[in-house]
This record gives C-alpha cells, sequence and structure tokens, in this order.
C-alpha cells in the first residue's frame, strides 16, 4: 500500500461540506444497490450453502451502506434520516456504479460482477483508513475486513468457473466480456473524485486502479479467462447517469416507503 502512503493529512476539513456529502453518497449507494441485487438470489441461488453465501454478503454490503448514509445525512444536515436517503429519491439522485445495477443474469455474471466490484472495494476501503476525514476512515477500517472476505469468497468462485467445465468456462468469459466496459467508470476520475483526493479525504484513482489490476489480473489468470478490451463507457451511475436497470431494481426497492410513507418495524 506503499502508492497510497501520505493520505493521513489532517486537511480534510478543506474540502466542501457539499462535496464530502456527494463522495460518502457514491460509497453509500454503491453498498446499497448491490446489497439489493444480492439479495434477489435468496430462494433461487444454485446451492443452499451459495445462498447463504450471497444473502451474508448483501447484509455487510447493506451494513456498509447504513455506516455511509448515518454520516452522510450528518453531512447533508438537512435533518432528513438515513431511511429518507435510502428510499426515497429520484433514479437521478443515486450516485452508485452502474455496474452494480446490472441485473444478476446467471450465477456466472453475478460472481464476475461481485468480484470486480471486491477486488475495487478493497483497495478503496485499504486506502481509505488512512482518509483526513476521521469519520470515513473509521468506516473505512470496519468495512475492511469485510471486504477481504468478499473478495476471496468471489475471487475462488471466478477460478472454479473459469476453470471448471467448458460450459461454466464460457459464461464466465461471456459475462466477463458483457460487463468489463462498466469498469472504466471505478477509475475515471471527475471534478469531485480530483477534489476529495486533493483534499486527501480519498486517494488517487490511478493508484487504485494499479493495484485492482495486479490483483484482477493474477485472479483471471488462475481462472483462465481473457481480460477484455478497454472499450468506450456510455453510463456514468456516480453521476446519476443510470442504465435503465436501475429504475426497475427501485421501483422494487422503494415500494414499501412510497406506500406507506413513515412506516417502520
Amino acid at each position: 500500500m506503499s502508492e497510497l502512503a501520505g493520505t493521513t493529512s489532517a486537511v480534510g476539513s478543506d474540502a466542501p461540506t457539499e462535496a464530502r456529502f456527494r463522495y460518502v453518497l457514491r460509497l453509500a449507494d454503491t453498498s446499497l444497490i448491490l446489497a439489493q441485487r444480492l439479495g434477489e438470489w435468496i430462494g433461487k441461488a444454485p446451492a443452499l450453502e451459495e445462498e447463504l453465501g450471497l444473502a451474508n454478503t448483501a447484509l455487510d454490503l447493506l451494513g456498509q451502506a447504513r455506516l455511509f448514509l448515518s454520516y452522510a445525512t450528518e453531512l447533508e444536515g438537512r435533518g432528513r434520516s438515513e431511511d429518507e436517503l435510502a428510499f426515497l429519491r429520484d433514479q437521478s439522485a443515486y450516485l452508485n456504479f452502474a455496474l452494480v445495477e446490472q441485473p444478476n443474469g446467471d450465477f456466472a455474471q453475478s460472481i464476475v460482477r461481485q468480484f470486480l466490484v471486491d477486488a475495487y472495494l478493497l483497495e478503496l476501503y485499504e486506502a481509505l483508513q488512512h482518509s483526513a476525514d476521521a469519520r470515513l476512515a473509521e468506516i473505512a477500517a470496519k468495512a475492511v475486513k469485510e471486504a477481504r472476505y468478499h473478495a476471496r469468497y468471489s475471487a475462488g468462485w471466478l477460478i472454479r468457473l473459469g476453470d471448471g467445465t467448458e460450459e461454466s468456462h464460457m459464461r464466465s468469459q461471456r459475462a466477463l466480456d458483457t460487463l468489463w466496459p462498466f469498469v472504466r467508470e471505478l477509475f475515471d476520475a471527475d471534478e469531485l473524485d480530483t477534489q476529495m483526493a486533493e483534499a486527501k479525504v480519498a486517494p488517487s484513482l490511478d493508484a487504485i486502479e494499479r493495484l485492482w489490476s495486479v490483483r484482477v489480473d493474477e485472479v483471471l489468470r488462475q481462472a483462465m479467462l481473457k481480460r477484455p478490451t478497454t472499450t468506450p463507457f456510455k453510463w456514468y451511475g456516480k453521476r446519476g447517469e443510470h442504465s435503465e436497470h436501475l429504475g426497475y431494481l427501485l421501483a422494487d426497492f422503494q415500494y414499501m416507503q412510497r406506500a406507506y410513507p413513515g412506516a417502520s418495524w
């Protein structure tokens, strides 16, 4: 992690609160939407053990989302609760990566999507532990422990599928080719990413990409899968530009809160 050294400067308070709010919301929404996608596997997974594994990962991501959302409500300062942020925004107000909103597809596609995101979140949380934003560093220190497990789980399954039968290899490569264009968004720094890096609230995405690529290339090698060629990318969910799939997901996700406003257990 030497590439990311030096991110512990105390100038994180120099980052405007509004910018930090949007950055934290990006983190929250990515975990929140991916948790919802994984939850769709409950009752449908290929085996009970894998259903439990996916459900546990979803619960971990949901827990991370709650920590980020709770912090986001404080940064926003408008009195909205974490539930209101989670359930009562329009589609364009969600700032998750477009990758996590893509449909589950078959088991191979879900595993490929999970692995690509897990590898990214692991490197990101490792770096965010040194954030100049003490609250963000605290959340990352907890999340990174779960991220290490998630990365081992999805990498193990990808290797089994890629280096398995002819059918599982074909499905894994097809999923990788389908989802790879969405990876570009993870590392294309926009103004907010640059602002957070300059304030030492977040790491440089260039450094994260180098570490991510090493991890991903090694797993793909073991899985006998070919890394696809990078192609132009259209959807930038972290700027509120989503694929059509998020709207359908939100229709299910938000139904209870919109049908029964203010309902609680």
